[in-house]
């Protein structure tokens, strides 16, 4: 019986939690979270669109339409940290899962907003002990063309 209870006890948590959560995150329209979204992009890619974005939205416009609402005006847009910050743990996580175009994308951005490329260098250091020297290379070879593309 006790086994049954705790079922029900982390069943109740998985549905509840999350729940409260969201009841605690102010309702938001769909316009208003992508306006939001829109604005994230402008203030970190230097009042420009993202091209990429821009693409995806032409052929794929659900994808687009969840980037911009949720995971740049609901998530990106949020006050708890600052950009420098979230652009540096941004571009960390790409490059620690492979993902080196959208990590270059953020290193981008994160080089608008007045990252070095030497703090975007120990991010990539960072790389090696969490998932590996092939991952960091290929983020570090990624970085190299942008640093040539920027000087």
């Amino acid at each position: 019986m006790k086994t049954h209870r705790k079922i029900a006890a982390a069943l109740l948590l998985t549905v509840a939690l999350p729940a409260t959560a969201l009841s605690q995150t102010p309702s938001r329209t769909t316009e208003e979270r992508q306006q939001r979204g829109a604005e994230v992009i402008l203030s970190l890619n230097n009042g420009q669109t993202q091209p990429n974005l821009e693409r995806m939205r032409e052929e794929f416009p659900f994808l687009a339409e969840a980037t911009e609402g949720y995971a740049l005006g609901d998530v990106w847009a949020r006050d708890g940290l600052d950009n420098r910050t979230r652009q540096l743990a941004a571009v960390t996580a790409f490059a620690a899962l492979g993902e080196t175009g959208i990590m270059r994308v953020h290193a981008g951005y994160a080089l608008n907003i007045g990252v070095t490329e030497e703090e975007l260098k120990e991010a990539i250091y960072l790389v090696t002990v969490t998932s590996g020297f092939p991952r960091a290379i290929a983020a570090s070879q990624a970085l190299s063309e942008l640093f040539a593309e920027r000087r």
